[in-house]
């Protein structure tokens, strides 16, 4: 067709108004993600609403081609410019030959289950998640409850890039009403709790505001909530439950209320971050493991999924080797985890960003921060009498960091990466100390995760969304070796230039 793609137009310009301008690098390795502008930055867009309609184009003519039926579910999140953007992802659609579910306004994972409830086979839900304001991005599948891996997009890149569109043309527009209350009603299916608990609501005032509460008093809770109102500028911190900002916020306000929970939700719905009641800030892979303990009770002999950012607890935990549970650990990236618990037929995976995957019985497959929610307070339900931080204080002590996020740029975070891992083979080949200790183990299946000797751990890998690393260390052996392996690994790390500053430490 008659569509001409560029990478790159200067806004207020005829061309940025006449072509479709699709930068390269928005095109992740499970999503799509560009920065869209705001009138208050410096940094010039990465993709136009042309470009956007070139996006839809290009996935309608994916699904053609693929042999897909041309029905696809697309709903928004609440920023000043998501529904722009899914109009003009919908032209494109429909321009292809799609016939568009428009289910509105919508957490990612509502339209998941869209999907199931329509009967529908794709998604291409607008979201830039927990990005600050300026971001957007399209999460998609053509398999539920998958979406799309490497393979995927880089085809769908490929297609778009190099405008190979098929201009089917007789796609329609379906408006869904009432797919919010659907959603909520199948969340909340089960019944509310037994037990009357006082939960925080952190809402980071995305999308999530417009449902949690509602969830979660339907659950039978005392509902407190934090930074509810939509308020697409984010105004006190971005809704991130990895970010220690929101973690604590909501550790201030369960110590200001003697709440029994702090349950944080991400800008787009699908990932929940947990504090307990008496305010430690539990990474989500902690959360994790509490939840496979609770999960292989109920189910003995349950196989797990989990990230190599995760803690090493999801293997050497003896209440879950007694439990009969076993654990694969794998590529981070919702789209990776997803796909590998559905590969491996596991009951659950878990991230450490707070993506917690849920397989029947507990859910449909895919990432629901509000079904995590629900079923942490099942888990308190299974434990009466017992507090969120007694079951935590239950898991072995070992030293974890947050995830740390150095910037370097999209074009060379990759090579980076690989640089990074080389040192370590080379260190490891050669015998030499890490951090006074010898190297054990590499993990290598995404990034690089370097084990010593006495368990203490660092991976160093890409970001699959932002222009960043990401850096994660633990220890189980003390507080000071975890110092310790971080100076080494950054050591390492600070041999390639292109590496800037960390987003937060510890």
């Amino acid at each position: 067709m008659g569509l001409r793609v560029i990478e790159r137009a200067r806004p207020n310009t005829v061309e940025f108004e006449t072509a479709a301008m699709v930068a390269p690098t928005g095109f992740r390795e499970y999503d799509a993600r560009w920065w869209f502008g705001r009138p208050d930055a410096a940094k010039e867009p990465e993709i136009n609403l042309l470009g956007v309609e070139a996006l839809g184009l290009g996935l309608a003519t994916l699904m053609r081609r693929t042999g897909v039926a041309p029905d696809i579910v697309t709903g928004h999140d609440f920023r000043a410019y998501s529904l722009s953007i899914k109009l003009a992802l919908t032209a494109g659609l429909m321009a292809g030959g799609a016939r568009v579910h428009d289910i509105g306004l919508a957490l990612s994972p509502m339209a998941y289950f869209a999907q199931f409830a329509l009967d529908v086979p794709s998604v291409a839900m607008v979201t830039a998640s927990h990005n600050e304001n300026g971001w957007t991005g399209v999460k998609m599948g053509m398999q539920r409850p998958l979406t799309f891996g490497p393979d995927e997009m880089a085809e769908l890149k490929r297609i778009v890039l190099s405008a190979d569109f098929d201009l089917a043309g007789g796609g329609s527009l379906v408006p869904v009403e009432g797919m919010r209350a659907r959603y909520i009603d199948d969340l909340v299916a089960a019944g509310p709790v037994k037990r009357r608990v006082r939960v925080v609501a952190a809402c980071g005032n995305g999308t999530a505001g417009a449902f949690a509460p509602e969830v979660l008093e339907r659950m039978g809770c005392e509902v407190v909530p934090l930074d509810c109102e939509l308020d697409h500028s984010f105004p006190r911190y971005n809704p991130n439950p990895e970010d220690m900002k929101m973690l604590h916020a909501i550790r201030d306000k369960v110590l200001e209320t003697g709440a029994d929970v702090g349950l944080g939700f991400d800008g787009d719905g699908d990932r929940c971050g947990v504090v307990d009641d008496e305010g430690n800030e539990i990474f989500a892979d902690k959360v994790g493991v509490l939840l496979a303990r609770d999960i292989s009770q109920q189910h003995p002999g349950s196989r797990f999924v989990v990230d190599v950012k995760s803690t090493a607890l999801f293997a050497t935990d003896a209440r879950l080797a007694g439990n009969g549970a076993a654990t694969d650990y794998w590529k981070t990236g919702h789209s990776h985890i997803k796909r590998r618990v559905k590969e491996l037929g596991a009951i659950a995976g878990f991230e450490k960003s707070g993506h917690f995957f849920l397989n029947p019985p507990i859910g449909r497959g895919y990432d629901d921060g509000l079904l995590t929610a629900i079923a942490v307070l099942r888990m308190l339900d299974r434990n009466p009498g017992r507090s969120l931080s007694d079951l935590y204080r239950d898991l072995p002590v070992t030293w974890g960091t947050p995830t740390m996020s150095p910037h370097c740029p999209d074009e060379v975070k990759y090579a980076v990466a690989d640089r990074v891992r080389a040192a370590f083979e080379g260190m490891r080949a050669g015998g030499e100390l890490l951090a006074g200790h010898a190297i054990a183990d590499l993990v290598t299946v995404n990034g690089v995760r370097v084990v010593t000797d006495d368990g203490t751990w660092g991976l160093v890998r890409a970001s699959s969304n932002k222009p960043e690393l990401v850096v994660v260390v633990e220890s189980p052996v003390s507080p000071e070796r975890r110092r310790e392996m971080f100076e080494a690994v950054d050591a390492v790390l600070r041999r390639n230039p292109e590496v800037g500053p960390y987003n937060q430490t510890f």
